[in-house]
């Protein structure tokens, strides 16, 4: 193939380029983890393969443009493990994120969250008491909650107008109680306890007015963190496939340039083959 070392830089440059997008999911879910999702560990294995490709790309474009066989081979030996890393990264994300959404409430647009709808080696750790005092300090200091308040024209949300609100996972979670607790509505974050029976939930007894307490230590705190971890995660996914399907062509292309290279490095003529056909010999008498 005359061409592949042209193409393969060609779209190493591209790879690079796509690289960033990888970066950027990174840094948005490092953003995301230091103000809402609270979980800090998630984002780093993404900014080290978006760092990777960077790196990789470049050597690749050189190894092509320049048509140096080790840098070539150096590309395609780092790329099968960058691409079987950014496989195992994306399979992880969805298996880790697999279970559990919310719950329609009667009545509400806003949905309730709950912990038992999630399960796996994600859920263990977020609720994890250890654990779970940093996240829950994280959300407090994030003044999510704090952020909830409305006024229209000088006066506070009414009740009406809160339950039609597209509340997100973490302010559904964690700054009001669950809706089967029966409170009821005095502000976004003020809840007092209703003139009927209350809930079986635990979280129930667990809701204080307290600005600083609130839903934090409700399993319906944790839930919500989990479900808003799966949906950041899922829009980065997105990306992250994309990117993979693309790199896998690039390497397909690598193998080839690397190839040609070997050959035109052996002086071997493009066209012809490694071995040509025995001719056979005229016996003279």
């Amino acid at each position: 193939m005359r061409l592949s070392n042209s193409l393969v830089g060609l779209i190493n440059f591209l790879t690079f380029l796509l690289s960033i997008p990888i970066l950027a999911g990174g840094i948005w879910l490092s953003s995301k983890a230091n103000s809402t999702d609270c979980l800090r560990f998630l984002q780093w294995p993404l900014i080290i393969i978006g760092a990777a490709i960077m790196v990789v790309s470049l050597a690749g474009f050189a190894g092509a443009c320049y048509r140096n066989t080790f840098l070539m081979w150096l590309y395609l030996f780092v790329m099968f493990f960058v691409i079987a890393t950014l496989i195992g990264f994306v399979v992880f994300a969805y298996v880790v994120t697999d279970k559990g959404s919310g719950r329609a409430v009667l009545n509400r647009v806003y949905l309730d969250y709950y912990l038992e709808d999630y399960s796996g080696w994600l859920e263990e750790r977020v609720k994890s008491g250890s654990y779970w005092g940093k996240i829950s300090s994280c959300i407090r200091d994030s003044k999510v909650c704090a952020k909830m308040g409305r006024t229209y024209m000088g006066a506070p949300e009414s009740a009406d107008m809160f339950y039609v609100r597209r509340l997100s996972p973490i302010e559904s979670g964690c700054c009001k109680p669950p809706s089967e607790c029966g409170f009821v509505y005095v502000n976004e974050t003020t809840w007092n306890p209703g003139g009927g029976l209350m809930g079986t939930s635990m979280d129930c007894s667990r809701w204080s007015n307290d600005q600083e307490q609130l839903c934090y230590s409700c399993d319906s705190c944790k839930a919500g963190v989990l479900a808003s971890l799966k949906k950041s995660w899922r829009k980065v996914s997105i990306i992250n496939i994309v990117v993979l399907i693309i790199l896998v062509i690039v390497y397909v292309i690598g193998v080839a340039a690397f190839r040609n290279n070997k050959r035109m490095d052996n002086d071997e003529p493009y066209g012809m083959g490694r071995m040509t056909k025995a001719q056979p010999s005229v016996i003279q008498f």
